[in-house]
Formats: structure tokens, C-alpha cells, sequence
């Protein structure tokens, strides 16, 4: 069983550890910082995961990984990206599938977000896969979007409409 929380300060040993895994991060964006601190943590659960619709995936009461929708600006403002990040010892039980389900429910249900989409790096067939288990389509490939670590990744961009 799956549930989604706000985070809490008891979270930040498990936060650091996933954090710390290149497994895990691979395919994140570069802004998370590396390697992850207790500080990143404490700002990640008392300034971070409030900008948007962010929560602690826990799975039989213990903490899993993240997922979070952060609302677009502007004429963007109906639209909203998702991303999320799970601890390797989760991977392949459909986990992130039923996170993903439960984030896209609330959202649709309680904010004006109209669209929901994710951007996926290329070789990162386990988010591609949750996506669309979902119910999210392929819009675009973006060419060689991406450069981290040295190397350039295309982009691939799915949406799912409310």
C-alpha cells in the first residue's frame, strides 16, 4: 500500500541516502546537489517541497522516494510538470505507477491544472514505462535537450490531459 504525505524531518536520513545514489540519479536534473548534505534536506522538507503539489511517497509506512507536479507561470499556469525520484530498493514493483496515478487524481481534482507532463531523458525506460502505463502520450523528442554529466540526452516529452 502506497500513500502520499508532505514530508517530514524524520525523512531527511532516507532523502540523503537515495540522493547519494547515482542509480537514483542518473537520470534527475542537475540542480539537485551532489553529494546531498543534511542541509539539502532540511531545505528540501521546510522550503523546497512546498512550491507546487510535492509529496513523500511511503509504502507501508516507509519512506520511499518523492513525486511532485510544479504548476507552469503565465500562460502557462494550466499546465504543470511532474517528476519523482524512488529509492532503487522500490524500483519494479509499480510503485511509481500507482504515485503517479494518485498525484495526477489529486491534481486534476483540486488545482486548475488542464495538462500534466514529464520530461524523460532518453535511456530511462522504467519512467517512460510508468508514464504511459498512466495514460500519458508521447508529444515530442526534443534532439539532444539534455547535457549532464559530459554527455547529451534527448528529450522525451508525455503529457496527459485532464
Amino acid at each position: 500500500m502506497i500513500t502520499l504525505r508532505d514530508f517530514q524531518p524524520h525523512d531527511a536520513p532516507h532523502i540523503i541516502k537515495t540522493l547519494n545514489d547515482g542509480l537514483v540519479t542518473r537520470f534527475l536534473s542537475s540542480k539537485i546537489p551532489f553529494p546531498y548534505t543534511q542541509a539539502d534536506a532540511d531545505w528540501w522538507i521546510n522550503q523546497g517541497s512546498k512550491n507546487g503539489i510535492i509529496k513523500a511517497i511511503v509504502v507501508n509506512g516507509q519512506f520511499a522516494g518523492c513525486i511532485g507536479i510544479t504548476p507552469g507561470e503565465f500562460e502557462y499556469n494550466r499546465s504543470g510538470e511532474i517528476g519523482y525520484w524512488l529509492n532503487s530498493h522500490f524500483w519494479r514493483q509499480g510503485i511509481i505507477t500507482l504515485a503517479i496515478t494518485q498525484i495526477c487524481d489529486e491534481a486534476f481534482k483540486n488545482s486548475n491544472l488542464n495538462r500534466i507532463f514529464g520530461a524523460v531523458f532518453a535511456g530511462n525506460i522504467g519512467s517512460i514505462k510508468a508514464l504511459t502505463k498512466c495514460g500519458f502520450e508521447a508529444e515530442a523528442t526534443l534532439k539532444h535537450a539534455i547535457y549532464k554529466d559530459g554527455v547529451f540526452y534527448n528529450s522525451h516529452i508525455f503529457s496527459k490531459l485532464k
